[in-house]
């Protein structure tokens, strides 16, 4: 199949969830007729979602209309508009006061993905981090995610600098939990340092980690441990916002 055409599907399968958002059960002809193509093609595309539980067939016969699968997309979409516009004023704040770059970041297909972030005053930095993947065993927000069991450690931990940790046993997944917080000695970039917590959901498990990430020669070794328990505490506050309670 070209490209061309597989855009093109694309676009129509969209199309068709939008219709059925918008007129509820639809039969298959109707949609035909719509997106003016063959009945058979509009077949195709309904099994193709219907597989992947986006549509379903109603009580009418020949009738089509949303799954559940679509809440579930949409629940999920929520939840992270929900964690970036609760986690803001607290990402705002530690930036401010810790005087450097404040990143909320999300477990997604082994890796921790940025969704949000503040700069501080001091940041020097244009680097923007959201959506990006950062590797889950290099990153304090990653070590965080796997520590409390919202990643899975990769097979193989790539080197990215020559302070890369690339054993397991090394990333001390324990130790992060016992303290609460993870720190990434220029780890995934050199001269880069970073510190992060883990943020909790409403049943109690680890659904995103808060860091705050600076040059080495500011966000120092020696002051790890200090914006460490600030980040933890920044956590802490974010987790309650958005409905964990202890």
């Amino acid at each position: 199949m070209s490209n061309t055409t597989t855009v093109q599907s694309v676009d129509r399968a969209i199309a068709i969830l939008e219709i059925l958002a918008r007129d509820g059960a639809t039969r298959v002809t109707d949609l035909a007729v719509e997106l003016e193509v063959h009945k058979s093609t509009a077949f195709r595309l309904l099994a193709a979602l219907e597989q992947g539980g986006l549509v379903e067939q109603s009580g009418d016969r020949g009738r089509y209309r949303l799954g559940f699968g679509v809440v579930r997309l949409a629940g999920a979409a929520t939840a992270q508009l929900d964690l970036s516009r609760e986690s803001r004023p607290v990402c705002l704040r530690l930036a401010e006061e810790i005087g450097e770059t404040v990143n909320i970041a999300v477990p997604q297909d082994g890796d921790a993905v940025n969704i949000t972030q503040a700069r501080g005053p001091s940041a020097i930095s244009g680097h923007n981090w959201v959506g990006q993947r950062t590797p889950s065993h290099a990153t304090s927000s990653g070590k965080v995610l796997l520590a409390f069991g919202a990643l899975r450690l990769p097979a193989e931990l790539t080197r990215y600098t020559p302070h890369t940790i690339t054993s397991a046993a090394a990333l001390r997944l324990d130790e992060i939990r016992e303290r609460g917080w993870a720190a990434a000695v220029e780890e995934l970039e050199v001269g880069l340092n970073a510190v992060a917590a883990p943020i909790m959901g409403g049943d109690g498990s680890v659904v995103a980690a808060l860091s705050a990430s600076g040059p080495s020669y500011r966000l120092t070794k020696e002051r790890l441990a200090q914006v460490g328990e600030l980040v933890a505490d920044g956590a802490r506050e974010v987790s309650q916002r958005i409905g964990y309670y202890r």
